[in-house]
């Protein structure tokens, strides 16, 4: 039963891994428009079904239409993805209406969404969640018109019980493909429990009696902090890049949207919390759109590619971290133009950035085939540096590192840091791969000094020093626990599919801790 529940779960990771953010997130909304307007038939949600397909038309429309234009001012390539994601989740946000001046409203806010992702920026990324900023600007303006202007304005009518079942089922595809079900959990636990203190102070002051139970449920199920924290709060591009920042804006974000402040005509609400917690983001880490020049191509092994860039401006990172590289190209497919790649040079290797990806024989992404048409002296943007694939800061803890393929370039990062410094530390290597022309980076590898333990059918010859061949057996839990006897003392890290981690879960629970990082391909 477990082994069928472990492939299972990893079949529908392996399908999310095939779809980029962008996609995944609009097929999300796109999921829970249709279940909105099969239900506003029946009088279940506040919309009815004409307010809701002429409120979605208008912000399309206002969307797409302010994105091209300024897309095509600023010389950039066409996203409408992006539009139609600020589109969706306006879509849920905002007070559906068939009156004009409501619908005016909604334009607005679709304009000054789409105007922030080209104003509200530092070196080319938007500091705020567009549609956060959209529900702003027309509550601002609501409150300083008279009460009867009729432009509306946020309205968060998403929070109701008969969404709650597919906000969650969406919002949980969407926070396993961005890995921030953590992030979007803290957040959603902090809200929850302040607005209940809130009820209770509120219910003590009117001497009314609180049925906990029921009043409970209601804030979970009845409030927009599900969709929040699902669909606007885990934007990747809008959070810090280490995950104990990204808890603390969760956290922040939380106390701010579990009780509103009063702010003159306005409260303090929901998209108004997320802007100040994207305010903390950034000022976490000031977001920079760092290009990289491309000066060569490497082959290091038949079916991996190596790309050396050189950094128009410093980059900075940790070793084992990645960047996110944007390669724009026409027509891309269902996974977009950027990618993550596990930086595989160390920060002493600055200005030279070196990444590395898997490139078979079979059926290639768009991305794969515009990657593959960049020439030297082109320059691509990177879009972001991310992870908590880092070293413990506790140097004398004894480490495991296990590579499959391709899943060895944080490593081969940590290690040439490690080299670079000085530093030593305890650190046992297993490399796996379908066959020894597969094992890469063994100069830099062995230049570290630490011991490797290879899994391979064939064996490679010659060896480092400090190398051995583990027979030919096929990894497994059994087999990296005869492999590194002294398992249970090390802080494991695995790099690889999400089948080998499974695979290899039993062993693991053994070790002092664990670390993943798992990847999907290109």
């Amino acid at each position: 039963m477990r082994a069928s529940f472990v492939s299972g779960w990893n079949r529908v990771t392996a399908v999310l891994g095939r779809l980029s953010m962008y996609r995944l997130v609009l097929l999300a909304l796109a999921v829970l428009a249709v279940v909105a307007l099969l239900l506003s038939f029946f009088g279940l949600v506040v919309p009815a079904p004409a307010e809701l397909v002429t409120t979605a038309v208008v912000l399309v429309a206002v969307s797409a239409g302010a994105d091209a234009a300024a897309q095509r001012l600023l010389r950039l390539p066409l996203r409408l993805e992006s539009s139609l994601v600020t589109a969706g989740i306006l879509l849920f946000v905002l007070r559906p209406t068939l009156e004009p001046m409501g619908l005016v409203g909604v334009a607005v806010a679709a304009l000054a969404a789409s105007v922030s992702k080209y104003l509200l920026v530092w070196r080319g990324r938007h500091i705020f969640n567009p549609a956060a900023v959209g529900a702003t600007v027309v509550t601002v303006v609501a409150a300083l018109l008279p009460l009867d202007s009729g432009i509306g304005g946020a309205a968060w009518w998403v929070g109701t019980p008969v969404l709650f079942g597919p906000v969650l089922l969406c919002g949980l595809a969407v926070l396993w493909r961005t890995e921030k079900v953590r992030v979007a959990g803290v957040f959603l636990l902090v809200a929850v429990a302040v607005n209940l203190i809130r009820v209770v102070v509120q219910y003590q002051e009117s001497g009314f009696e609180l049925d906990f139970p029921m009043v409970a449920g209601q804030v979970l199920t009845s409030s927009p902090f599900l969709f929040l924290g699902a669909f606007m709060l885990s934007e990747p591009l809008t959070l810090p890049p280490r995950r104990r920042q990204q808890l603390v804006v969760a956290v922040l974000v939380g106390l701010l949207a579990g009780w509103p402040i009063p702010l003159g005509a306005v409260t303090l609400g929901q998209e108004r919390a997320l802007l100040i917690g994207n305010l903390v983001a950034f000022a976490f880490c000031v977001r920079a759109a760092v290009r990289l020049r491309l000066t060569a191509r490497v082959v290091p092994a038949p079916t991996v590619r190596e790309l050396v860039l050189h950094a128009e401006r410093p980059l900075a990172f940790v070793p084992g971290q990645y960047l996110e590289l944007d390669v724009p190209h026409r027509r891309p497919d269902a996974r977009g133009t950027r990618r993550p790649f596990s930086i595989l040079s160390a920060p002493e290797d600055l200005p030279v950035v070196r990444v590395a990806y898997r490139d078979g024989t079979g059926p290639q992404s768009t991305y794969k085939r515009a990657l593959a048409e960049v020439a030297p002296g082109q320059e691509l943007a990177v879009t972001g540096v991310w992870g908590d694939f880092v070293l413990p800061a506790d140097r004398a803890q004894p480490l495991l590192m296990v590579a499959a393929g391709i899943g060895v370039t944080p490593f081969v990062s940590q290690l040439r840091h490690l080299t670079a410094a000085g530093e030593r530390r305890d650190v046992v290597l297993v490399l796996v791969a379908s066959d020894a022309a597969q094992l890469v980076f063994r100069d830099e590898i062995a230049a570290s000094g630490v011991p490797v333990v290879v899994f391979t059918p064939d064996p490679p010859d010659p060896l480092p020093e400090g190398w051995r061949w583990a027979g030919g057996a096929r990894i497994d839990a059994a087999g990296l626990e005869r492999a590194v006897p002294d398992l249970r003392t090390r802080h494991a890290y695995i790099s690889g599919p999400p089948g080998l981690i499974a695979d290899l879960a039993p062993a693991l629970r053994s070790a002092r801790a664990v670390t993943t990082d798992a990847f999907a391909g290109y």
